[in-house]
């Protein structure tokens, strides 16, 4: 009876173990947004990183939106895998009806890329500091205008954060994307904006815009000499776009913890920190463990701003 019972567990232990010992015995698919920003880069660099030690072909799938839905229905076997950033988790907080759960739904790999953002002004703008630019809000209530994509992004969120912060009145002018609200802001219908350092950087060469900061907590070699906003006036502010890979819930941990491994080791790399550097990113590469922590603390933080906020998705 003894042996039937120790066959019995030795079988099923070997159910649980051999997808995993197994993996991957077929290519594996990196579900992400629409080509050509920065998820698609981070996500190719990764998946042709992972093609040599996983053994089998990684490809990258540009979903657009519909990308989080697809992962959250995939199967849990490690084979479809899934790149966004924050309109992810935090697309719960502003609209009624997600067909997923952030986080009941999927399992963290890796915390993938961070990519601040810059505070900028149009040069017309009388202010060269952030106290400067909080004062002079406050001295015009309702006057100063500041550009975003869509509700939401983060553009839109790190100002949304720097209002309830100072208690200054602002509004927010809407475009199709931040591509849109940065030509306003060089034509100067605009007063200021915070874009990604990516699609900034190009611009203050030209001294087109004239930047008073850089939205992490701690300076960036991203925007050498510039003070970071937590320093020059507004303590304790940060924000940035977080990019970040999960696997649907309920894949093995054995396989999560290879994916990670692979993962971080080409996110450590010479070659893909300078590539993602270049495009004003940086690379990251954390445990499954770490970013779950993350993910809890972006959620909590960014839900309460968008709730005092009364946004909504567009």
């Amino acid at each position: 009876m003894m042996l039937r019972v120790l066959c019995v567990v030795a079988a099923l232990l070997f159910a649980i173990e051999t997808p995993a010992q197994n993996y991957p015995s077929k290519p594996v698919r990196i579900l992400t947004s629409a080509p050509g920003n920065s998820d698609d880069l981070a996500a190719r660099l990764i998946a042709q990183g992972i093609t040599g030690g996983l053994g089998q072909q990684a490809v990258v799938d540009n979903r657009g939106v519909v990308a989080v839905e697809i992962a959250a229905k995939s199967p849990p076997d490690g084979y479809t895998l899934l790149l966004y950033g924050s309109p992810m988790w935090l697309a719960p907080f502003m609209r009624d009806k997600v067909p997923y759960d952030p986080v009941k739904d999927f399992a963290p790999v890796t915390w993938a890329t961070n990519s601040p953002n810059l505070l900028v002004v149009h040069p017309s703008l009388p202010v060269k500091s952030v106290r400067e630019l909080i004062t002079l809000a406050k001295t015009r209530p309702n006057e100063l205008n500041y550009g975003s994509g869509s509700a939401g992004s983060t553009p839109h969120l790190a100002a949304e954060l720097f209002r309830t912060m100072t208690g200054v009145q602002i509004v927010r002018v809407a475009y199709k994307g931040s591509g849109p609200a940065l030509t306003a802001l060089l034509s100067g219908e605009l007063h200021f904006m915070f874009p990604s350092t990516g699609s900034a950087n190009p611009l203050l060469k030209s001294g087109k815009l004239r930047p008073l900061a850089v939205t992490t907590l701690k300076p960036t070699a991203l925007a050498p000499n510039l003070p970071t906003v937590a320093e020059s006036g507004l303590p304790g502010y940060e924000s940035a776009s977080l990019l970040a890979v999960f696997a649907p819930a309920g894949t093995p941990p054995a396989i999560v913890q290879r994916l990670n491994q692979e993962m971080v080791r080409v996110l450590q790399s010479a070659e893909a920190r300078e590539r993602l550097f270049n495009s004003g990113v940086e690379a990251v590469g954390s445990t499954p463990e770490q970013f779950a922590v993350t993910l809890k603390n972006e959620m909590a933080k960014w839900g309460k701003v968008i709730k005092d906020a009364g946004i909504r998705s567009e």
